[in-house]
């Protein structure tokens, strides 16, 4: 038997090249993995596909062409005549490994093996089974398309062909996987992209030695960045096509992964995670407005909590106007804890809302927070001002444009909060200054995540405060070290 990832030649000896591929494609244990047995001028030729990948059509098609064939039609070469007479399909090639014969055929295609031939033809003649695009919920516009990535990784790839017509758009086919091989893209546009930055993903991909990506992209993620305990996301995920068009525009790399719908954005910094496609599809002002109003929503979600929290505990660090800050009747339970059955209490409806039905989502949502919060407070567990705060704390954390940057908001919410209630104003300004020195040191590929504050690009900072018009954008990314710096001639 052969391993996953080895070499095994396909052998002059038909049969031997049968047993081998009906033993590891387990033939007579599963139902899907077909194997047709054909006969033509005298050869045997053998037929393996999964049938729930199989066009019909083209899989007619092909085997068509065998009953026009003339009686010695086999008599050169059998390979070139399959290949460039008998088998009407564009994509068509050959292989002399049995080992790439498997993988194929699992990922869709169809194998022939011709009696007496050391090379084995593959059709690509797959269906996959898909939904139709449509616009995904994180990333909603008001003006804009509507269509979105799908889970098929050939959709992916033809929507962005679509919003990048660019003959430079390069669609770099490969694998990951010893065992269970996963189809990726690694897209950029060729006159734009860093060469060197291109040759760095593909080598690291390479490298990757794993059974499969049995999550996908996030799997993926994690063997190029995850070796550090850094909860901030390193890349920026979008499943718009007209966002990726726009990163690899400015001489970003996308990674897409068959069976997501998600593609993966390199490199990116913090203020990536921050950008949201609405503010390009309105007018400049009104772009800037929407931003900053995120900017604002993204301090309040992570910061209102333990500075309302010392205020509320110190009232000496305010003057007479701030006097309403702070509770009047403090209850039986203590501040911090409320803050923190309460932050529990989110994240429990949080994990609840994924796992019902959508049909009662909205009812569950509603229930949890009119209910249960008003009658937590008729029974004296929580404050008023807790949950008010509590709740622009939350909006502040869903206006996020990143799921992935919200989430690690949260965490250091609840960090900024513990450090806070347990060595007060000293020890909440020391955890602010070591966040800020962590988002400081982390890099994204040598890029360093908080480009362009640190370092410091007055021009791409202001572009990152200000939605700017896009004809006075002409130049790229510097910290990409594009091929074309000038997007505008």
């Amino acid at each position: 038997m052969g391993k996953p990832g080895n070499q095994v030649p396909l052998s002059k000896k038909f049969q031997q090249n049968i047993d081998y591929l009906q033993k590891e494609l387990r033939i007579d244990d599963s139902f899907d993995v077909i194997h047709h047995k054909l006969e033509h001028d005298g050869r045997k030729i053998g037929m393996f596909f999964v049938d729930g990948f199989a066009n019909d059509m083209a899989m007619i098609q092909s085997l068509k062409g065998l009953k026009h064939l003339e009686a010695d039609g086999f008599a050169d070469d059998p390979i070139k005549t399959l290949t460039e007479v008998i088998i009407p399909h564009q994509e068509v090639e050959t292989s002399e490994d049995l080992e790439e014969v498997i993988g194929q055929v699992l990922a869709g295609q169809a194998a022939l093996i011709v009696e007496g031939c050391t090379e084995a033809i593959l059709v690509d003649a797959r269906e996959y089974p898909a939904r139709s695009p449509q616009e995904p919920d994180l990333e909603r516009v008001v003006r804009g398309p509507r269509d979105g990535f799908v889970e098929t990784l050939v959709f992916n790839a033809s929507l962005i062909r679509r919003h990048v017509r660019d003959r430079s758009l390069i669609m770099d086919y490969m694998q990951v996987g010893s065992r269970a091989k996963k189809d990726i893209v690694i897209s950029y546009i060729d006159s734009i992209a860093d060469p060197e930055l291109v040759k760095r993903i593909k080598k690291e991909i390479e490298n990757i030695e794993v059974d499969g990506l049995s999550m996908g992209e996030k799997t993926l993620e994690e063997y190029l960045f995850g070796k550090s305990l850094n909860p901030y996301p390193l890349v920026r995920y979008t499943e718009r096509g007209d966002s990726s068009a726009v990163h690899l525009m400015e001489g970003h790399i996308i990674i897409m992964v068959d069976g997501s719908p998600s593609a993966m954005i390199l490199p990116t910094t913090f203020w990536h995670h921050l950008q949201h496609a609405e503010e390009y599809r309105q007018t400049p002002i009104i772009g800037a407005f929407l931003r900053w109003i995120r900017f604002i929503a993204i301090l309040v979600a992570l910061f209102l909590l333990p500075v309302w929290y010392l205020f509320a505990t110190n009232q000496d660090l305010l003057g007479d106007s701030f006097a309403f800050i702070g509770i009047e009747e403090p209850g039986e339970v203590p501040i911090f804890l409320q803050f923190l059955i309460a932050e529990i209490g989110v994240e429990m409806l949080r994990m609840a809302a994924i796992h019902t039905p959508s049909a009662l989502a909205t009812a569950l949502g509603l229930v949890a927070a009119i209910l249960i919060g008003e009658i937590a407070v008729e029974v004296g567990l929580f404050n008023h001002e807790v949950i008010l705060y509590l709740a622009a704390a939350i909006i502040g954390n869903y206006a996020t444009p990143s799921y992935e940057l919200g989430l690690a908001n949260r965490v250091f919410r609840l960090i900024f909060l513990i450090i806070a209630a347990s060595f007060g104003v000293t020890g909440f300004l020391i955890a602010i200054f070591l966040w800020f020195l962590l988002l400081v040191r982390t890099k994204t590929l040598n890029v360093p995540y908080l480009w362009p504050f640190i370092p410091f690009s007055p021009r791409d900072f202001f572009l990152m405060l200000v939605r700017s018009p896009i004809p006075y954008n002409k130049r790229r990314p510097r910290i990409l070290n594009t091929k074309d710096p000038t997007s505008q001639k």
